[in-house]
């Protein structure tokens, strides 16, 4: 894992994008992580994370846990 500032990453974004398919690139600003770029190696990949991160599915999963929860959801037969 490497760690570098911002003004670091702005000047040599490409070596630290190569960089980032070895492992991921912490990026600083004063000092605080505030960012982290990670390599990508399929466009599998690439989904699952996004996907991760994605505040609508997470509200579709959580709807759905409370319908259960509830049992309201769909049954088994």
């Amino acid at each position: 894992m490497k760690i570098a500032s911002i003004a670091d990453v702005k000047a040599h974004l490409s070596a630290f994008v190569k960089a980032s398919a070895k492992g991921p690139v912490v990026v600083t600003r004063n000092g605080k992580a505030v960012a982290v770029l990670l390599g990508v190696h399929d466009d599998d990949e690439l989904e699952r994370m996004l996907l991760a991160h994605s505040r609508k599915l997470r509200a579709l999963l959580d709807a759905a846990d409370r319908r259960i929860d509830e049992r309201a959801g769909v049954p088994h037969e």
